[in-house]
């Protein structure tokens, strides 16, 4: 058992010495937020490659807790006065993720020939822990599942992030401290995100502790009772957590499996992206809406990854989350009626007998 919780240990440092490296190359070669993106990559190669990535519950906890408040730092009277526009954009979000589900089924199951279940589980743009559980009542293919909604979310923060840094001509550089920013008042801040984020995770709200601590953040910072930011050094270190929360998506996948399911990976990516992007464009020219923070909102999947995004680009992390958490609901109480109707219907003659755990880590990151 000793040997274990040492192997355990062992691993753990080699994950984090690994992202917070991949973090440093990153800021080197001119990544645009660098913190998140470096990490990503390497540990989900690292993941890819064997290492055991998996980061303790309560440090990725940490890392949501921190970087919702960082989130709802960026919340600002200006960004209060679009919120009569939000129930319009949701709107025109729902069709498009409609559409998504539609044409990403209709490729995986006509085209590729994949049979119903997982053709539909894995159409699903985003809430993979509730996809999963749903998943798992049929004879769907779970690995098949879990790989094409991991690979989704990684190829999202990789292509979202140049994108938003070319939309932005900005980097996504890290909120500067405030220099006469007082120990009471970091210490009130976090107190009472604090409580924020704990009712947040027992409310079961997805996200649920860095949606707290980003609403309790928000009330704060928008009505002007805190000025304080979280440090630049504390969050560049939660973003590495971000990244290799993401990049452990990939833990207990094959290179083979990886392999012979990319193509399926990459053409719903590419499906539900360019859907996606359509119903951006609709809600930018009939909402008037910042294409940035649009692109962020209507991305299919990564709730918390593209909340933080959208702050380290400044375009209303309360917007982005929001549609987000609208869009994971609505999958979560779609799924399950889905599972019950094919088991009902008996949908399995097709299907292959449900396959060991991929390994793959849902996390807090459910989107």
């Amino acid at each position: 058992m000793r040997a274990v919780s040492r192997q355990r240990i062992v691993a753990l440092a080699a994950t984090l010495v690994l992202a917070a490296l991949a973090g440093a190359v990153g800021v080197v070669l001119g990544f645009p937020v660098p913190w998140l993106l470096g990490p990503v990559l390497a540990v989900s190669a690292a993941s890819i490659a064997g290492l055991d990535t998996r980061l303790p519950l309560t440090l990725r906890g940490f890392a949501f807790f921190v970087l919702g408040i960082q989130a709802g730092s960026g919340v600002t009277p200006a960004v209060l006065e679009q919120l009569a526009l939000w129930p319009a954009s949701f709107a025109i979000q729902m069709v498009g993720v409609g559409f998504v589900i539609a044409a990403s089924y209709a490729f995986l199951r006509r085209g590729l020939g994949w049979d119903h279940p997982t053709s539909l589980f894995a159409s699903m743009p985003g809430a993979l822990s509730f996809v999963v559980a749903a998943a798992a009542q049929t004879r769907a293919d779970m690995t098949r599942v879990a790989v094409v909604q991991s690979v989704r979310l990684l190829m999202l923060i990789g292509v979202l992030t140049p994108t938003l840094a070319w939309l932005q001509s900005d980097i996504g550089i890290l909120a500067a401290g405030h220099a006469n920013t007082s120990a009471g008042e970091y210490a009130a801040m976090f107190a009472l995100c604090g409580v924020g984020g704990v009712l947040g995770h027992f409310s079961r709200v997805p996200g649920g502790m860095m949606l707290g601590a980003l609403i309790a953040s928000a009330i704060l910072h928008g009505g002007g009772f805190v000025t304080a930011p979280i440090p630049a050094t504390l969050a560049a270190f939660c973003l590495v957590l971000l990244g290799a929360v993401i990049g452990a998506r990939l833990r207990g996948i094959s290179r083979r499996e990886l392999a012979v399911l990319l193509p399926a990976s990459v053409g719903s990516f590419i499906i539900g992206l360019g859907l996606s992007a359509i119903a951006a464009i609709a809600a930018i020219f009939a909402l008037g809406l910042a294409p940035g923070k649009v692109a962020l909102a209507y991305a299919p999947g990564a709730l918390e990854a593209l909340t933080v995004l959208a702050f380290q680009f400044d375009v209303d992390p309360a917007y982005v989350a929001a549609h987000h958490v609208v869009r994971f609901l609505a999958i979560a109480l779609l799924v399950p009626l889905l599972a019950t109707r094919i088991a009902r219907n008996g949908v399995v003659e097709d299907s292959p007998a449900p396959e060991t755990a991929s390994g793959v880590d849902g996390g807090e990151d459910r989107g």
